[in-house]
């Protein structure tokens, strides 16, 4: 089939792998490669933001660089939208019942910070780690967020898109809305500011629209919920017929080839996005490199 190469992939990068499964961590190379690219995107934006600031208003402002800040910064990404939908869904959050992952963010942002140096924001850099967005971020979307609906207790929770739909924007995206809604990370004090997503055109940002829409593609193919069943055969007599005339149900896709799929389209989607935040549709691509704004998101 034409996406095994994909499922492979997944299957790969999902199994556990040394030294965790030592002390019998189920850490995977999918989640490691999930956390260094986070914790790094975050030390990027930072220094860039610093050289924002001391190049217009100089030291003034400043605080001294502080590691519990750049951590809560860290958790507050990943964990600020479960934090919020955990409770609506009467679920507990996943970092209430172990504390592998936020100890896993917790040490390699420790590791990024007090790296010397790091690259700063390039297309260089971005446009082959969109292929690694697309895959971390469908497994978000695919496989750690659906079941907290659709395996709720709640009958009525469980059989819900529009949950569904609410639940995977709001994970996927209050973490970061938070972030940028205190300033965590500005090099001055905390102050609450207007978030690029309230902005002018923020409903437009790639990361706010396809969480929801990805999570939609992932259940109307593996028919999550009964509406995405009849989602999935009211489509496809409409563009074939063929189930009107033999009375044949329309079958899901398994649920790897779909993970596979919206991997595939996540990948496209966050190319097209660093092809149009650096510019590298109307300019050379040597000029194109670092002029990406930090407001703008990239994980």
């Amino acid at each position: 089939m034409p996406f095994y190469p994909l499922v492979e992939i997944f299957r790969y990068t999902l199994q556990p792998i040394a030294p965790f499964t030592w002390l019998g961590l189920p850490i995977s190379t999918l989640d490691v490669v999930a956390t260094f690219r986070l914790c790094l995107l975050l030390r990027q934006i930072r220094d860039q933001v610093l050289a924002q600031h001391i190049s217009t208003k100089g030291t003034k402002g400043l605080e001294e660089k502080s590691f519990v800040k750049s951590a809560a910064t860290t958790l507050l990404v990943v964990y600020g939208g479960e934090a919020v939908t955990a409770p609506l869904l009467g679920v507990p959050p996943s970092f209430m019942l172990s504390g592998t992952v936020p100890a896993l963010y917790t040490a390699v942002q420790a590791l990024v910070d007090y790296l010397p140096a790091v690259p700063a924001l390039s297309a260089d850099i971005e446009l082959p780690l969109a292929i690694v967005d697309g895959f971390t971020r469908a497994y978000l979307l695919c496989n750690l967020i659906p079941p907290a609906v659709t395996a709720n207790t709640s009958p009525l929770i469980a059989s819900s898109p529009w949950t569904l739909l609410v639940t995977s924007l709001l994970t996927a995206n209050a973490g970061f809305f938070f972030v940028n809604f205190f300033s965590f990370l500005n090099p001055g004090s905390l102050s609450v500011q207007t978030p690029p997503e309230l902005q002018a055109y923020g409903w437009t940002t790639a990361d706010i629209w396809c969480a929801p829409a990805i999570t939609g593609l992932y259940a109307l193919l593996t028919h999550a919920q009964p509406f995405w069943t009849d989602v999935h055969s009211i489509l496809v007599e409409l563009l074939s017929g063929s189930m009107a005339e033999k009375g044949a149900p329309v079958e899901a896709v398994d649920a790897e080839t779909a993970r596979a799929i919206c991997a595939l389209v996540l990948s496209a989607l966050f190319t097209g996005r660093t092809v149009k935040n650096f510019g590298l549709w109307k300019k050379d691509y040597s000029q194109a490199n670092g002029h990406k704004s930090a407001k703008e998101k990239t994980q």
